[in-house]
C-alpha cells in the first residue's frame, strides 16, 4: 500500500529559501522584515507591546525599538542595529555604531536599553560573534580601538572623554547580543500568512485519511444524526447496522461519512500547515452561510434540512478563508457533517 501524501510546505516555483531571499532585500525591507519578526517574538510569554523602525536621519542609531512597555524606560525596551552588508559583520562594523549609542546614552539621548541586537543577513563574523561571547574582552578591544583609532574610528578619538570612558568601563556590555537570521525568520513565521506570501511559500494539501469501514467513536454524533432523519424519513425506528444495509439508505450513508473524511483531512492539513485554527474559522463561515435554509420554516423532516445545507454549503464563496485555495469537492459537504458533530446544527428537531 503506498505511503499516505503528507501535508506540508512547498517553495514556488522561481522562489528561494527565505534566508537566501534576505540577502537580496533593500536596507530599508531587511529594517521592515525585522520589525515584523519582532512583532511575533515572545519573551516570558509576551509580546512586544509596541515595535517600530526608527531607521532614519534623527533615529539616534536606533533603527527598530522594540518596547516592553509603554513608556519608554530604562530595561524595559530593545534595540535592534540592523546592518545589511555583502559581509559578515566585525568588529569594525559594530565600533562606529557602539560609539554613536554610548554617545547618546551619556546624553540621555534614550535610556538604557535591556539588549541591544546586532542583526545582519550573513550574522556576524567570527571575530565578533567571539567578542560578543566575551562581554570583557569585548569592552576592552572597543575601547583600545577607541583610543587609537582603528576600526574607522580615527575621527572618533576626541569623543572619549574621561566621563566617556569611565561610562563604557561600567556598562555591561552583556547587553550586546547577535540577532541571528534564524531566529528572526523563526518568529516570522509565526505570522503564516505574512510569511508564505513574503518567501513564496505555498501550503500542499496531502492525501485525505482513508473512510474506516465502520464509523469510529469520533464520528458518532453526526452518524447519530443521520440515523434520526432516515428513520424519521422511513416512519419507522432504524439502527446503524439498518442504515449500512439499507437499499433506500446505504450509499446515501456511505456518501456522507467520505465527505466527512474530506473535510476530516482539511481539518488535519490546516492543523498541520497554520498556527491558528483556519478550520474551525471555515466552519463559522460555513454555518453562517447555510443557517437560513436551514432554518427555513418550509422544511419539515431533517433529511430536508440535510439536503438544504448541502446543498447550500456547495455554492458558497468562502474566498476569504485561506484554506479556500486546497479545497476539495466534498470539502464544503463535509464541513456540515462537521457542524452537527460538534453540535452545532442538528437535523431532526
Amino acid at each position: 500500500m503506498p505511503t499516505p501524501k503528507p501535508n506540508q510546505l512547498v517553495v514556488k516555483r522561481g522562489a528561494v529559501p527565505p534566508a537566501v531571499y534576505l540577502l537580496h532585500v533593500s536596507d530599508k525591507q531587511w529594517e521592515e522584515f525585522i520589525e515584523a519578526a519582532c512583532r511575533c517574538r515572545e519573551i516570558n510569554g509576551a509580546k512586544y507591546v509596541s515595535v517600530k523602525v526608527l531607521g532614519n536621519a534623527g533615529d539616534k542609531g536606533r533603527d527598530v525599538e522594540a518596547r516592553l512597555q509603554p513608556t519608554l524606560m530604562a530595561d524595559q525596551w530593545d534595540l535592534y542595529q540592523a546592518k545589511h552588508y555583502e559581509k559578515r559583520l566585525t568588529p569594525g562594523n559594530a565600533y562606529p555604531e557602539l560609539v554613536k549609542f554610548f554617545g547618546h546614552l551619556l546624553a540621555n539621548s534614550f535610556p538604557v536599553p535591556r539588549k541591544y541586537y546586532f542583526c545582519a543577513p550573513r550574522n556576524a563574523g567570527p571575530d565578533l560573534h567571539d567578542f560578543i561571547a566575551k562581554p570583557d574582552e569585548f569592552r576592552a578591544a572597543f575601547l583600545e580601538a577607541w583610543k587609537k583609532g582603528t576600526h574607522d574610528l580615527k575621527a572618533e578619538v576626541s569623543k572619549l572623554t574621561p566621563a566617556m570612558e569611565a561610562y563604557v568601563k561600567s556598562f555591561d556590555f552583556s547587553r550586546f547580543e547577535e540577532c541571528q537570521v534564524h531566529d528572526l525568520l523563526s518568529w516570522h513565521e509565526k505570522d503564516t500568512k505574512a510569511h508564505y506570501k513574503l518567501f513564496g511559500i505555498e501550503p500542499e494539501r496531502g492525501d485525505d485519511p482513508v473512510v474506516p469501514q465502520k464509523a469510529q467513536k469520533h464520528e458518532m454524533v453526526y452518524v447519530g444524526e443521520l440515523v434520526k432523519a432516515y428513520a424519521e424519513h422511513c416512519g419507522s425506528p432504524l439502527s446503524l447496522p439498518n442504515v449500512v444495509t439499507s437499499e433506500d439508505y446505504g450509499e446515501h450513508f456511505a456518501s456522507a461519512r467520505e465527505a466527512f473524511y474530506s473535510a476530516e483531512g482539511l481539518k488535519r492539513f490546516s492543523r498541520d500547515i497554520y498556527t491558528e485554527d483556519e478550520f474551525e474559522k471555515l466552519l463559522d463561515m460555513v454555518l453562517k452561510g447555510i443557517r437560513l435554509a436551514v432554518k427555513s420554516p418550509l422544511l419539515k423532516t431533517g433529511l430536508e434540512r440535510h439536503e438544504a445545507a448541502i446543498s447550500t454549503a456547495t455554492k458558497l464563496k468562502v474566498a476569504d478563508s485561506v484554506l479556500h485555495p486546497r479545497l476539495r469537492g466534498a470539502d464544503l459537504p463535509g464541513t456540515c457533517h462537521h457542524l452537527v458533530n460538534d453540535k452545532k446544527l442538528k437535523w431532526v428537531r
